[in-house]
């Protein structure tokens, strides 16, 4: 354990990002399973559930929760699989 004044400050940090974090990741699972699943049922809501996964994919990639390019590759699969399923 760190006896130094700024290093206990930034283990609190760490541990408060990392905890937002994990539910940021979590949310966005979570989302995108719910467009996965609205796609391949062919529902309605499907739009909807593709618009909400595509915008906290987006997001996280911003704000470094998930690596840009990793951001981006989960989008465009998602919309790939949903322009699979349309036509």
């Amino acid at each position: 354990m760190a006896n130094i004044a700024s290093q206990k400050k930034r283990n609190r940090q760490n541990e408060a990002r990392r905890v937002r974090n994990k539910g940021v990741r979590s949310e966005l699972r979570t989302r995108v399973k719910t467009a996965r699943s609205a796609i391949a049922e062919g529902a309605e809501s499907a739009p909807e559930a593709l618009k909400a996964a595509q915008k906290r994919l987006d997001k996280a990639g911003q704000k470094g929760v998930i690596h840009k390019n990793a951001a981006a590759r989960r989008t465009s699969r998602l919309m790939r699989a949903a322009a699979k399923q349309s036509s």
